[in-house]
């Protein structure tokens, strides 16, 4: 395969991704059909209407490069895979369904098992966020680059985290205890990971969960903010696991990697 431009193909996806999501509010708006997948989770026509639009472009701009999305079966029974695309076309569903607006659209890029470039846009906030390399993850605010540092009001003496559920596990309140975090506040789609690499929050902890498509992008976000993503035993986060399912997590912005590196 060929290097690949990861600058480029980031830049050529940015634009799509705002389409899709300007296309995810319409067909919300005219009211969207919904079911209830094997497993037990909803999916809309939305979500497979956004999912052909961002699998289509990636093929057109990769073709040689798998794609595994949530809302298809192509390539997940592939044993092994080093280099393939992670899509999430809506994360969050159940808000995109009622209304709400932390709902995302994802796909990151994972070379060699690690994640390379990151898209993460939230419609509804009319955020989006996007790196495709150490160092160079930002926000398009306006049009323009806003660099993430994670650096936004970080004070160690009120370190605050994103959960998904109020309602705390004792394994995740020891390592909260660890960090010394003392606000927490609910966010359900990878839009927590963008707030956490921005510095808007310092970090996020979940017991293994969810699955591959739901974490590549915000990690490969992070990760070149700055930030870092770890197991619960400190361990590197890598992708193409068995059904791509995910281990444990740990995140944390780049001023609280510092702080805790002291």
């Amino acid at each position: 395969m060929k290097e690949i431009n990861t600058k480029e193909l980031v830049k050529n996806l940015i634009n799509i991704f705002i389409s899709a999501g300007e296309i995810s509010i319409d067909l919300r708006k005219k009211g969207l059909t919904k079911k209830i997948k094997s497993d037990n989770t909803p999916v809309s026509n939305g979500d497979l209407e956004v999912n052909e639009i961002i699998t289509k472009k990636l093929k057109e701009l990769t073709p040689s490069i798998p794609i595994i999305s949530e809302e298809t079966s192509d390539n997940k029974l592939i044993n092994n895979l080093e280099d393939f695309w992670l899509v999430d076309p809506i994360d969050g569903t159940y808000d995109y369904i009622n209304d709400l607006d932390e709902f995302t659209i994802n796909a990151g890029l994972i070379l060699n098992k690690k994640p390379v470039a990151g898209l993460i846009y939230a419609p509804a906030k009319k955020r989006m966020f996007y790196s495709y390399g150490e160092g160079k993850a930002y926000e398009l605010v306006d049009g323009k680059e806003i660099k993430l540092d994670g650096s936004k009001n970080f004070n160690n003496d009120q370190i605050r985290f994103v959960v998904y559920s109020n309602k705390i596990k004792p394994e995740i309140q020891k390592i909260f205890d660890k960090l010394n975090v003392k606000e927490h506040t609910k966010v359900k789609s990878s839009l927590k990971f963008c707030l956490v690499a921005s510095g808007e929050y310092d970090g996020y902890v979940a017991e293994p969960r969810a699955c591959e498509w739901d974490i590549a992008a915000g990690h490969a976000i992070l990760k070149h903010s700055g930030g870092s993503i770890t197991d619960f035993e400190n361990k590197e986060i890598y992708y193409g696991k068995k059904d791509f399912k995910n281990s444990s997590l740990i995140l944390k912005s780049k001023k609280l990697v510092q702080w805790t590196n002291n």
